[in-house]
C-alpha cells in the first residue's frame, strides 16, 4: 500500500527548513543553558590549569560577571582548544561569534587578567589574551573573565621569549592541554 502525497513547493520546503532551524537552534540553547548550570555551580570553585611548552600556569574564572564568556572557555578546554593546533582559533561554542560581556567592576588593571580577544564589539570566538601589565585603553573593549591565580612566572617566561624584526617569537609557544578542576565540598 502507498500514499500519494501533494509535493512541496520551492516556497514551503524553504520555509519547513527555516522551521526545522529554528527548532534546532532553540534546542541547542536550550541544552547549552542545561550545561551551563550544571557546569556553573562546579566550575565556579574550580580552576583551569594550562600546560604550556614553557611551564603551567592556574587561572580562576570570573563566572559571576561574565557567564557565556566562561562557558565558552571551560568548553573549549573540556574539548581541547583551538581545534586547527595553529593557535589562529576557531569559532566559539556557540558559533562564530558571541557577544562582549563588558562589566565595569572588572578592568585590566595589572598583569594576569584573561581578555577575549576580539575584531570590534561582539565578535568574541576562541581567542584570548593574558595582559603583563595595566592596559586601561582596553577597559569596555574586551570582555574580562579570568585571572592568573598561580605561576605568574610562566607567563613571564612566555613573555620573555625573543622574537623576530616581525614580533613573532623565535620558537612556538603552544598550549599543550589543559585541565579543569572542582571542589566538591
Amino acid at each position: 500500500m502507498f500514499t500519494l502525497c501533494k509535493g512541496y513547493s520551492d516556497d514551503e520546503e524553504n520555509e519547513e527548513t527555516e522551521i526545522i532551524n529554528a527548532v534546532s537552534e532553540k534546542k541547542k540553547s536550550f541544552e547549552e543553558k542545561i550545561s551551563y548550570y550544571k557546569l556553573k555551580g562546579k566550575a565556579e570553585r574550580g580552576h583551569i590549569t594550562i600546560y604550556t611548552n614553557l611551564g603551567e600556569f592556574e587561572i580562576e574564572m570570573y563566572w559571576y560577571h561574565s557567564p557565556k564568556t566562561c562557558f565558552n572557555f571551560y568548553s573549549l578546554c573540556e574539548m581541547g582548544g583551538d581545534p586547527t593546533g595553529t593557535g589562529k582559533g576557531g569559532k566559539s561554542i556557540y558559533g562564530e561569534y558571541f557577544e562582549d560581556e563588558i562589566n565595569k567592576e572588572l578592568k585590566h588593571t595589572g598583569a594576569g587578567i584573561l581578555s577575549m580577544s576580539n575584531n570590534g564589539p561582539n565578535t568574541n570566538s576562541s581567542q584570548f589574551f593574558i595582559t603583563l601589565s595595566p592596559l586601561p585603553h582596553l577597559d569596555g573593549k574586551h570582555t574580562i573573565f579570568a585571572r592568573v591565580s598561580k605561576n605568574m612566572t610562566c607567563i613571564e617566561n612566555i613573555a620573555a621569549v625573543k622574537t623576530t624584526a616581525t614580533n613573532k617569537p623565535i620558537f612556538d609557544v603552544k598550549i599543550l592541554r589543559t585541565s579543569t578542576a572542582v571542589n566538591v565540598d
